[in-house]
């Protein structure tokens, strides 16, 4: 075989060398990452569900590369933890801006926390783009984008789509216990529960509220036995609903319809005592949720990672969902407007719809919010399923009730 000529290798190389200079590779290292800075709560209260998010964040920014970055650069996550307190999680922001210099911002996990960093990204500007926040009206912000689709006023309309599944369901409830916690969001859905359990001519036997982060359910357990409601409407968040179920296996105590609103959902649906909870759902693995464009894709991914993160549960529901529209918004917004203009992305958000995987969301209602997508699953043998309303329910399965 005759060795190439010393021009034909200067050739190849030099083609070589044209290639790799036009590859995303060599683009991505002539140019800074695109950095978007957000914070979790790793550690803390809301670590459990907190921990979902930071692993769809971390798939769809390893996605988001291996599809060419943003603007044609690598994108950088700079997650922070805000050990479940919103007062550092103003600060953490605050450093996101001012130190770390990230050009986006992507929103932390629960109200408190949101609204903290909603109050930095006002004072800089900034888009903040968030996934959980559960009181609408306190969203004042022009630029704040919600990917939580529970509509702009979900202490009416949630709570009775919840209640309208109940009247609807096998056992309609004729009396309610009403417990939960005094976390912001938590206790302002709770409080439209009870007014909606007047309306339809309900009976509260029970009202009862506890502080964030208390650990001790039994006296509440007793409470509720003692009450002997129909239906058991749990203000719960993180772990809330597990520790109450625990509780209430320990006196003998079974409700008979029971109800929890932001449980951390992997722990919860692992319990045997579980068996029939309900819960409110933007997503679950299952059509006609799964058929949506980037589902099965995502759900394929989550499964795999989750169980090398050992969770509980690998399923891709509520809070991982919410997670990875609220990327799904952010990118849509950066690739529309082709720029990192803050106002150029929000103006563009507030005229346009973005399809996401729990559906189409728009941003020109109330406080930015658009539809309450609010469905309500239930765990029905160890899984997660929407049961109402009947179009988006799991195909062939129904409410049950004990």
């Amino acid at each position: 075989m005759k060795t190439p000529s010393i021009h034909r290798r200067t050739v190849l190389g030099a083609a070589v060398s044209a290639a790799l200079a036009a590859s995303p590779l060599a683009a991505w290292a002539q140019q800074p990452p695109i950095r978007i800075g957000s914070t979790l709560a790793l550690t803390g209260p809301l670590s459990a569900t907190a921990q979902v998010h930071k692993l769809v964040g971390e798939i769809y920014v390893e996605d988001l590369n291996r599809r060419g970055g943003l603007l044609g650069r690598r994108v950088e996550w700079v997650l922070k933890d805000d050990q479940s307190k919103a007062d550092l999680a103003r600060t953490l922001y605050e450093q996101l801006i001012t130190s770390d210099k990230v050009e986006l911002l992507m929103g932390p996990y629960a109200t408190g926390a949101i609204l903290s960093a909603m109050g930095v990204a006002q004072r800089y500007s900034k888009v903040l783009v968030h996934h959980t926040l559960g009181v609408p009206s306190l969203a004042k912000y022009e630029m704040q984008f919600p990917a939580w689709s529970l509509g702009s006023d979900p202490g009416v309309t949630t709570t009775n789509t919840v209640f309208e599944a109940l009247a609807k369901g096998p056992k309609p409830p004729k009396t309610v216990a009403v417990v939960t916690s005094k976390f912001p969001s938590i206790h302002f859905m709770s409080m439209g529960a009870r007014e909606t359990i007047k309306k339809r001519g309900l009976q509260e036997v029970l009202f009862l509220e506890w502080e964030f982060g208390n650990r001790d359910f039994g006296p509440i357990a007793s409470r509720i036995k003692d009450a002997r409601p129909d239906f058991v409407w749990v203000g719960a968040i993180g772990l809330d609903g597990n520790l109450l179920l625990d509780a209430m296996k320990k006196i003998d105590y079974a409700p008979p319809q029971h109800f929890y609103l932001y449980p951390a959902p992997g722990p919860l649906v692992t319990l045997p005592e579980a068996n029939g909870a309900l819960s409110v759902t933007i997503f679950e693995e299952h059509a006609p949720f799964s058929t949506r464009p980037r589902a099965a894709e995502f759900i394929k991914t989550y499964h795999e990672r989750a169980a090398k993160a050992n969770f509980p549960d690998t399923s891709v529901e509520v809070q991982a969902a919410a997670s990875f529209t609220a990327w799904q918004i952010l990118e849509a917004a950066v690739t529309a407007t082709k720029s990192l203009d803050d106002k150029a992305m929000a103006d563009w958000l507030k005229k346009n719809r973005v399809e996401t995987i729990q559906g189409s969301l728009r941003f020109d209602g109330p406080f930015n919010y658009g539809d309450d997508l609010m469905r309500i699953k239930q765990v029905q043998n160890g899984k997660w399923m929407v049961v109402y309303p009947p179009e988006m329910a799991a195909p062939g399965v129904k409410m049950i009730a004990r």
